[in-house]
C-alpha cells in the first residue's frame, strides 16, 4: 500500500527523522494557512499524487510553458497562485502515463536552503531475502539513471536480520555519501531511525529522494516516498486508515474488497486464472499468439462461487476487453466451482464478448459438464497452447 508524501513524512517524524515543518491542504484556503503557519520567506507547494517526478511533470489544463507539481513560493500571493494552478488539474509526470493524475491535495513546506543532495533508500532485496540500504552521491534524480549511466555511484548495504541495523552499518552509508563530522553523526542518526521506522511498519520500500545537507549544516529529509507490505497491515490500523482509493484504479480498490489479486494492464484479452505463476504463463502465452493481456487476476485456490462472479465482472468493466481466457488448473480451487462461477457471471453481465475456457483438475468432468450445458457460446480448450491459440483466433474474428 502506497501513502501520500506528507503522510510519509508525518510518520517518519514520529520516529525522530528531521524533516522540514509542513502541512497537507485541500482546498486554496488552507494552502495558504498552511503557508502563514511556517517561517517562510521561501515556500514549497507540493502536488500529492501517488507518482514520481511530480516536479518534471505537466498539468493539462495549464499552459505548456506552465510549471509542473512542485513549486517555490516566495510569498502568499504565490502560493495561492500555485495552489489554484494545481487542486483539481490533472498532472502528468513519467510514472502516471498519458492518462495523468487529479491533484486533490497539496503539501505546503518550509524551503530548504540546500547545499547538497543525496540519495537513500530501504527496501525488502528479494536476492538476499534480507533488508538492503540503497545510498548514492547523486541525489535529487532518478535512480534507474544513476544505476544506469554511473553504477560506481550506488553503493547497497545489506542488513542483518539477526543484528538489525549496526553502527558499522551507519557508518557505511555515511561514508558512501563521503561525509564526516557531525554531518556524518546526523546522517548515520537519521538511518537508524529511518531503519527503526521501516521495521515497526512492516515498509516494504522507504524512498528518501533527496535527503539534503542544508547550508546552515542540517541534515533533513525533503521527500519520502513509502510503501507498505500489504499483508502485514491488519497489525497497522493506523496505517490502513492512511490509504487514499482516489489514487487507485477503482476496478482494483474492488477486487481488493473480494481478496482478488487483480492489475488491469493496457491489452485486450482478459484472463482469469488460479495461480500467480499460471496467470504470468497465460499472459505471455497471449503475447505470443499475437495479442495483449488486459489483466492480471489471480482468483486464489480457495475462491467461492460469489468471487469468482465477482472476478468475472471486474474483467468485463473493462471496455478494453474483447475476449476472456479462463484458464484454471483445479486442485484446491474445485473446476466444477470455477464453471458456477463463470456461468452465474456470464449471465448476470450478458456476456457479449469471445469467451475460451480451459479446465484441468480437481472434478474437472463436472465443471466441463457445467460449462457444456449452460446454453453460452463457451468455446472449451484442451491445453494453455490450445486456449490462447483459440481466443486470440475469436477476438480477431469479431474484430
Amino acid at each position: 500500500m502506497n501513502i501520500h508524501e506528507y503522510q510519509a513524512k508525518e510518520l517518519l517524524a514520529k520516529f525522530g527523522v528531521a524533516i522540514p515543518a509542513g502541512h497537507a491542504a485541500m482546498s486554496v484556503e488552507e494552502a495558504v494557512a498552511a503557508a502563514k503557519t511556517l517561517p517562510g520567506p521561501l515556500y514549497v507547494v507540493k502536488s500529492q499524487i501517488h507518482a514520481g517526478g511530480r516536479g518534471k511533470g505537466k498539468f493539462k489544463e495549464l499552459p505548456a510553458d506552465a510549471k509542473g507539481g512542485v513549486r517555490l513560493a516566495f510569498s502568499l500571493d504565490e502560493v495561492e497562485s500555485h495552489a489554484r494552478d494545481m487542486l483539481g488539474n490533472t498532472l502528468v509526470t513519467i510514472q502516471t502515463g498519458e492518462a495523468g493524475k487529479q491533484v486533490n491535495r497539496l503539501y505546503i513546506t518550509d524551503g530548504a536552503d540546500i547545499d547538497k543532495e543525496y540519495y537513500l533508500s530501504l527496501l525488502v532485496d528479494r536476492k538476499s531475502s534480507r533488508i538492503a540500504m540503497i545510498v548514492s552521491t547523486e541525489g535529487g534524480m532518478d535512480i534507474e539513471t544513476v544505476a544506469h549511466d554511473t553504477p560506481e555511484k550506488i553503493t547497497t548495504i545489506t542488513i542483518d536480520p539477526a543484528t538489525g541495523l549496526t553502527d558499522a552499518d551507519a557508518k557505511k552509508a555515511s561514508a558512501a555519501l563521503q561525509l564526516s563530522g557531525d554531518l556524518a553523526a546526523q546522517t548515520e542518526d537519521t538511518v537508524k531511525k529511518l531503519y527503526e521506522a521501516f521495521v515497526a511498519t512492516d515498509m516494504e520500500m522507504c524512498e528518501i529522494n533527496p535527503l539534503v545537507q542544508t547550508k546552515d549544516g542540517k541534515i533533513l529529509v525533503l521527500d519520502a516516498k513509502v510503501a507498505f507490505d500489504g499483508n502485514a497491515l491488519f497489525r497497522h490500523p493506523d496505517i490502513a486508515a492512511l490509504r487514499d482509493e482516489t489514487e487507485e484504479d477503482p476496478a482494483e480498490v474492488e477486487a481488493s474488497q473480494y481478496d482478488l489479486a487483480y492489475i488491469k494492464l493496457d491489452g485486450n484479452i482478459g484472463c482469469m486464472v488460479n495461480g500467480a505463476g499460471l496467470a504470468m504463463a497465460t499472459m505471455d502465452i497471449i503475447k505470443l499468439n499475437g495479442e495483449f493481456p488486459a489483466n492480471f487476476l489471480d482468483v486464489g485456490g480457495g475462491a467461492s462461487k460469489e468471487k469468482v462472479t465477482a472476478a468475472f465482472k471486474i474483467i468485463l468493466k473493462d471496455p478494453a476487453v474483447k475476449g476472456i481466457l479462463v484458464n484454471i488448473f483445479g486442485g484446491i480451487m474445485k473446476c466444477d466451482i470455477i464453471a458456477d462461477g463463470i456461468v452465474a457471471a456470464a449471465k448476470e453481465v450478458n456476456l457479449s464478448v469471445p469467451l475460451v475456457v480451459r479446465l484441468e483438475g480437481t472434478n474437472v468432468e463436472q465443471g466441463k459438464a457445467i460449462l457444456a450445458n449452460s446454453g453460452l457460446a463457451i468455446v472449451p480448450a484442451n491445453d494453455l497452447g490450445d486456449a490462447a491459440a483459440k481466443i486470440v483466433a475469436e477476438v480477431r474474428k469479431v474484430a
